[in-house]
């Protein structure tokens, strides 16, 4: 029998109010806007109906509180993972998004002081697909997450390189679709 890959697709935890401000919030919990709380809502509008078997969630608590917003009572399962959160900016955390732009580069290797590199990132989410092989095969699956796992995504399973992606802008659209194939990472 031939492996069946996972469908994978990836939406940002919606706007929070840390966004709003322009302050990058790293590893810090933040909380949703208003803003945010409607495009939650959307997002369930979206998702709840196009194939969905489970939700794999940042435990962070503006990825959670998307997921709630969008996937209660719909039936869907959610879980919440540690090794979806957002790059730990370390002493960065929660300062001004033009900070922290403007060092970015220099932590894809090198850990954020008191924090984590971007490679990190890339790892665990690596190590996350390779558990999410038992059980998801054949599966449409939901990730709600971060910058940062959008970028280690694109270079597990499309190819990308941490060094064009770090600093690029980041174009928020509806979704991205990836394709885990025959349930490994390459």
């Amino acid at each position: 029998m031939t492996p069946v890959g996972i469908e994978i697709v990836y939406e940002t935890h919606a706007t929070s109010t840390d966004n709003e401000l322009g302050f990058a919030s790293g590893w810090l919990p933040g909380q949703l806007s208003a803003r945010g709380r409607g495009q939650a809502v959307e997002l369930g509008e979206r998702r709840r109906h196009d194939g969905i078997a489970g939700v794999f969630v940042s435990d962070l608590d503006r990825a959670v509180q998307t997921a709630d917003l969008a996937f209660h009572g719909s039936g869907i399962p959610v879980h919440l993972d540690v090794r979806l959160r957002e790059c730990d900016y370390g002493d960065l955390n929660g300062r001004p998004v033009a900070e922290l732009d403007a060092v970015r580069r220099e932590h894809i290797d090198v850990p954020f002081p008191g924090g984590q590199s971007y490679r990190e990132v890339l790892a665990a989410t690596a190590e996350f697909l390779h558990d999410l092989t038992f059980g998801w095969a054949g599966q449409r699956v939901l990730f709600i997450a971060h910058r940062a796992n959008k970028w280690a995504l694109d270079c597990l399973l499309a190819g990308a390189r941490l060094e064009d992606l770090v600093g690029a802008p980041f174009d928020w659209q509806p979704g991205w679709t990836y394709t885990l194939p025959d349930g490994a990472v390459a």
